[in-house]
C-alpha cells in the first residue's frame, strides 16, 4: 500500500468542489460588498480599478462595474495628464481584450471597448480593425463583434468600398456567414445610393447582387443565408408618403384621409382641412379616436355648405394634397378620391423584370433537382409575387401548400402568408374601384391584412374562413355591410366606431355571451344583426339582454 496515491471517491470529490465554489463566492461577494462601498463614497482610484478588474474577469456581464470603471475614467481623465490617460486607457485595451477571449460575446465588454476608444486621446483605429479580423477569424457570425466593427468603421478613415469588398472575401469563403450578408445590406445603399431614392440601391448593383446570391443558394441551397439574403434584395422597395384615398360625406359632416405611411397628428406632420379655399378648424382622430400614429385621419362634425363645394386636405410642410369637389345636392354617399398604383411592390423596369425572370426559371431549374427544399419553394413563390402575383396566383397557391407538408412545424406561417397573398390579389383586382364590394369569402383565410388601404369599401364578404378577430377592422370608416358568418369570432372588439354599419352577419360564429357584442354600441347606423348559430344565441337569458342593448336592430338568432 506504501507509495500509492490515494484516490478520492466521488463522494470526497464532490464536497472538496463545494467547498472550493463556496470559498470562491466568499471571495466574490466580498469583493462585490466593497466595490459597492466605494462606489457609493464616490472613491475613483486605483484600487477601485483592481477590484473591478477580478470581478469582471470571472463576470464580464457585471454591467453596473462597467459603468464604475467609466467614472473612474472620467475622473482621471480630467485629473491626470494626456499621456497618463492614454497610458491607462491603453491599458484598459489590453485588459478587454483578456476578457473578450474569455467572453467573447459581452454586450458589456464591447460597449466599454467602444466607450475607452471614444475618450483615448490617440486611438489606434487600424489595430482595432485587426482585433476585429481576429475576433471573425475565431467566430465569423459574432454579431458583437460585427457592431464593433461597424463602429470602428464609423470612427476611422476605412473606406465603406474596401468593407464592402471585405463582405465579399468573407462571403466567398463561406456563403453561411450570414453576418457578411447582413454588413452587405447596410453598405450597399451608402455606396450605391439611387440618386432618386437616397435609402435604395442603384439598379445596376442590385442585379449584381442578385447574381451573387444566385451563385450562393446554387452552391448550398441548403443554407438559410444566402435565401435570407435574398429575401432582403426583393424587398428593398420603400413606401412614399402620398394621400391614397380621401372621403367626404356632407350629411354626416365628415372627412376621412388614408395616407401611405403613418403620421402622428400633433407631431412634425399635421393635416390642413380647406372648404373652398379656406382652411377649416376641426378635430383629426384616427380610427379608435385617438391622435396616436395612424395612416387613417377623420375630421368630424364639420359644417359643410350645400351647394358645389371644393374640399381640400393637404399634408402640412408638403406638396401632397388631395381635392374633392361635391356637386350640388350630393348629400348621402360622398364622395371618394383614390390613389391608384401597385400598393404592395415598387414597379420593376423592364431591366429588373428580365433578370427576376430569368432568376426564376434558374430556382424552378433548381427546384427540378432539390423538390424537397423549403427555401427553393419559398423563393420561387416570393419571386412569383414581386414579378404578378395575379398571373402566377394558383402556382403560388400549390407552393403554398407543398411548403405546408415540406415544413409542418411552420404550417401556420405558411397558411398565413397564403391569406396575405390571396388578399394582395383581391386588392389588386379591384384597384380603381376601392368603394366596391370586397369578395374574400370560402378563402381558407387565417388572418387579415392590409385594411389600412381599404377605409372605402362599402361591403365585405368573409363568410366559410377560419378568422377568429376582427383586427384592425376600424379601418373600414366606408363599411355598410359586413358578412362574416361561418368563421371563429368569440367577440367584436375590433368592430368599434364604424360610422357607417348598418348591416353584420355572425352566423355561426363562436360568441357566447352578450358582454361579445359591447363594441357593437359604437356603431350608430347599425340596424341588422344574425346571431344564429352562436352559443349566446341559445342562451334565452342572454339574448333578452342583447335585444335589450340594441332595441332599435333587427336581430336575427
Amino acid at each position: 500500500m506504501h507509495g500509492r496515491l490515494k484516490v478520492k471517491t466521488t463522494a470526497e470529490q464532490q464536497e472538496a468542489k463545494r467547498k472550493e465554489r463556496e470559498k470562491k463566492l466568499k471571495i466574490y461577494n466580498a469583493a462585490v460588498q466593497k466595490i459597492s462601498a466605494k462606489r457609493q463614497q464616490q472613491e475613483y482610484d486605483d484600487e477601485a480599478l483592481h477590484i473591478t478588474a477580478e470581478i469582471l474577469t470571472a463576470n464580464s456581464d457585471f454591467y453596473s462595474l462597467w459603468n464604475y470603471r467609466k467614472e473612474i475614467f472620467k475622473h482621471f481623465k480630467a485629473e491626470k495628464s494626456e499621456e497618463e490617460v492614454q497610458t491607462l486607457f491603453q491599458q484598459e485595451l489590453y485588459f478587454l481584450e483578456a476578457c473578450l477571449k474569455g467572453n467573447p460575446k459581452s454586450y458589456g465588454t464591447w460597449h466599454h471597448r467602444c466607450f475607452v476608444l471614444d475618450n483615448m486621446p490617440k486611438p489606434d483605429w487600424d489595430r482595432e480593425l485587426q482585433l476585429c479580423n481576429q475576433f471573425l477569424e475565431y467566430d465569423e457570425r459574432n454579431f458583437h463583434c460585427w457592431d464593433y466593427r461597424r463602429f470602428v468603421v464609423s470612427r476611422s478613415k476605412v473606406s465603406l468600398e474596401s468593407e464592402f469588398e471585405f463582405t465579399t472575401t468573407k462571403i466567398s469563403s463561406n456563403f453561411s456567414n450570414y453576418s457578411s450578408w447582413h454588413y452587405r445590406s447596410k453598405l450597399l445603399p451608402a455606396i450605391f445610393p439611387d440618386p432618386n431614392q437616397p435609402r435604395l440601391v442603384q439598379e445596376h448593383q442590385m442585379l449584381q447582387e442578385h447574381e451573387t446570391v444566385q451563385n450562393a443558394f446554387f452552391t448550398d441551397p441548403d443554407d438559410q443565408s444566402a435565401w435570407f439574403y435574398h429575401r432582403w434584395l426583393l424587398g428593398r422597395g420603400e413606401t412614399v408618403q402620398q394621400i391614397r384615398q380621401m372621403h367626404v360625406a356632407r350629411d354626416a359632416g365628415r372627412v376621412v384621409v388614408s395616407l401611405a405611411k403613418h403620421i402622428q397628428i400633433g407631431g412634425k406632420d399635421n393635416l390642413i382641412l380647406e372648404v373652398n379655399g379656406s382652411p377649416v378648424e376641426c378635430t383629426w382622430t384616427n380610427q379608435q379616436r385617438k391622435t396616436t400614429f395612424s395612416t387613417l385621419w377623420i375630421a368630424s362634425e364639420l359644417s359643410i355648405p350645400d351647394g358645389e363645394v371644393k374640399v381640400k386636405v393637404s399634408v402640412e410642410e408638403s406638396d401632397l394634397s388631395a381635392e374633392i369637389v361635391l356637386e350640388e345636392g350630393q348629400m348621402s354617399q360622398g364622395q371618394n378620391f383614390q390613389c391608384v398604383e401597385s400598393s404592395f411592390s415598387s414597379e420593376l423596369s423592364s431591366a429588373t423584370s428580365d433578370v427576376l425572370k430569368r432568376e426564376l426559371d434558374a430556382v424552378r431549374e433548381l427546384y427540378s433537382l432539390e423538390p424537397e427544399n423549403k427555401w427553393v419553394l419559398l423563393t420561387i413563390v416570393l419571386l412569383m409575387k414581386s414579378l404578378c402575383p395575379i398571373l402566377y396566383k394558383d402556382e403560388i397557391l400549390e407552393h403554398l401548400q407543398q411548403l405546408q407538408h415540406l415544413d409542418n412545424k411552420r404550417r401556420n406561417y405558411y397558411l398565413d402568408l397564403r391569406s396575405k397573398m390571396l388578399i394582395e390579389i383581391a386588392i389588386e383586382t379591384i384597384k380603381g374601384k376601392l368603394d366596391d364590394v370586397l369578395d374574400l369569402s370560402n378563402q381558407g383565410l387565417t388572418t387579415l391584412v392590409h385594411l389600412e388601404l381599404l377605409p372605402l369599401v362599402r361591403e365585405v364578404k368573409l363568410s366559410d374562413n377560419t378568422l377568429d378577430s376582427f383586427h384592425n377592422f376600424q379601418y373600414f370608416q366606408c363599411l355598410e355591410k359586413l358578412n362574416i358568418s361561418r368563421n371563429r369570432v368569440t367577440s367584436c372588439d375590433g368592430l368599434n366606431f364604424l360610422p357607417e354599419l348598418t348591416e353584420l352577419d355572425l352566423q355561426n360564429n363562436c360568441i357566447d355571451s352578450k358582454e361579445g357584442l359591447k363594441a357593437l354600441l359604437t356603431c350608430p347606423k347599425l340596424q341588422v344583426i344574425h346571431i344564429s348559430g352562436n352559443p349566446v344565441s341559445h342562451d334565452d337569458g342572454a339574448m333578452d339582454g342583447i335585444r335589450a342593448m340594441f332595441p332599435s336592430a333587427t336581430l336575427h338568432s
